[in-house]
């Protein structure tokens, strides 16, 4: 069947703050080639187009709707300056949701799919007003944001009470499941494990970045990801410092913004390698595939990842993978290096090994460029798809 889906996201590229709006667009473009009609809200207008897709946009009030979904405790304070937290300070979530009771009302639903915290008040105001199954996504929650420690219980509330509320709960990965049901106290039974994907079309050629690097003679290091406690920025300074003993001629380039990067430049310092790192700041579009092509290994050193999806980004343009073993992507990637994030001796004997020896960065390329097939939005899609049907 081809069914009518409303779905709610908080955000979509070229306007994203991480792999959330990724993942949306990804799976909602597969969807649409799949048949189902898909009407797509978002909480605010945006200069976005999506074709085949019913975009809607709920206006929600510019400074209400600042933050994002991977927004943590830490952050709330710096954007508020003010503690303990105030009651305002989920005013975007709360004011979508009295949006959304309007817009549902106009629709034709068989199904709502709403994706992380942000959405839920609105998805559950969807899900009162449309009579209709909820499926509730999750790419991350606060327990993974704050690798643990002290989750914001206002948002924890949140996220418990749009889980309790859904037909069906769909985490990014098996790692994920486990948090639900131990952190959340999910039933097994309700959750159905979708991973996320990458196609073929996503990789572009374009020339290097840092090519006066490379004729130096340098190797290229690189980190692409938020620069927050749950993606383990610290854990990889220190392996930085560990490689660096070992061998002078690495660049570690750090791409990415959050409220850990002045800890990690000031660690870099204590360490004697600030002159070592290169520091982007956040990158979207060419630049973000130019600094891909540049690196001669992708380090995700993550604390708690839901998936990875930016470890597939790499593959496919032709970057071997060094991930964390606390993570979503490392259950299905055969051809990548794996660590344990906080074991940054082994992490450095990995990044030199990838370095040092030709053949091992040539077979994680040749091999994981083969392996990368069956990780696409299709495939996910079809799973998502099954699932609507189970519930209509």
């Amino acid at each position: 069947m081809s069914p009518n889906v409303l779905m709610i996201g908080w955000e979509l590229p070229p306007f994203y703050s991480g792999g959330l709006g990724i993942a949306c667009l990804g799976l909602i473009q597969a969807l649409n080639k799949k048949g189902a009609k898909i009407t797509f809200v978002l909480p605010r207008k945006m200069d976005v187009k999506v074709d085949g897709i019913n975009l809607i946009f709920a206006d929600v009030n510019e400074k209400s709707s600042m933050v994002t979904s991977y927004t943590s405790s830490s952050e709330w304070l710096k954007l508020f300056s003010i503690d303990p937290f105030p009651p305002d300070f989920i005013q975007g979530a709360i004011e979508y949701a009295k949006k959304m009771y309007k817009i549902a009302k106009k629709q034709n639903a068989d199904i709502i799919h709403a994706h992380d915290w942000m959405t839920y008040p609105a998805a559950i105001v969807a899900k009162e007003v449309l009579g209709k199954p909820l499926v509730v996504h999750v790419h991350s929650t606060e327990y993974d944001r704050t690798g643990g420690h002290n989750p914001n219980p206002q948002v924890y509330a949140i996220e418990k009470e749009g889980l309790n509320c859904a037909d069906v709960v769909i985490p990014v990965g098996g790692y994920m499941k486990d948090i639900l049901i131990n952190n959340y106290s999910v039933p097994e039974e309700k959750i159905k494990v979708v991973y996320n994907g990458v196609d073929d079309d996503f990789k572009k050629d374009l020339p290097p970045a840092l090519t006066s690097f490379k004729e130096l003679g340098y190797k290229i290091v690189l980190y692409l990801g938020r620069i927050t406690l749950q993606k383990g920025p610290e854990y990889f300074v220190w392996a930085a410092k560990r490689v660096s003993e070992y061998d002078s001629r690495v660049i570690f380039v750090v791409t990415g913004s959050g409220d850990m990067q002045d800890y990690m430049i000031s660690e870099a310092a204590r360490l004697g390698i600030l002159d070592k790192f290169l520091f982007t700041g956040f990158l979207r579009g060419d630049d973000r595939d130019r600094i891909f092509q540049a690196a001669d290994l992708y380090v995700m050193p993550s604390v708690s990842e839901p998936f990875g999806l930016v470890a597939l980004e790499a593959i496919i343009r032709g970057t071997p993978v060094l991930v964390s073993k606390q993570s979503g992507v490392a259950e299905i990637l055969k051809n990548a290096l794996k660590v344990d994030f906080w074991d940054t001796e082994e992490m450095a004997n990995k990044i030199l090994a990838v370095l040092r020896y030709h053949a091992l960065p040539s077979d994680l390329i040749k091999e994981g460029s083969k392996e990368i097939g069956q990780f696409s939005w299709s495939n996910s899609a079809d799973k998502v798809m099954g699932i609507y049907n189970l519930l209509i």
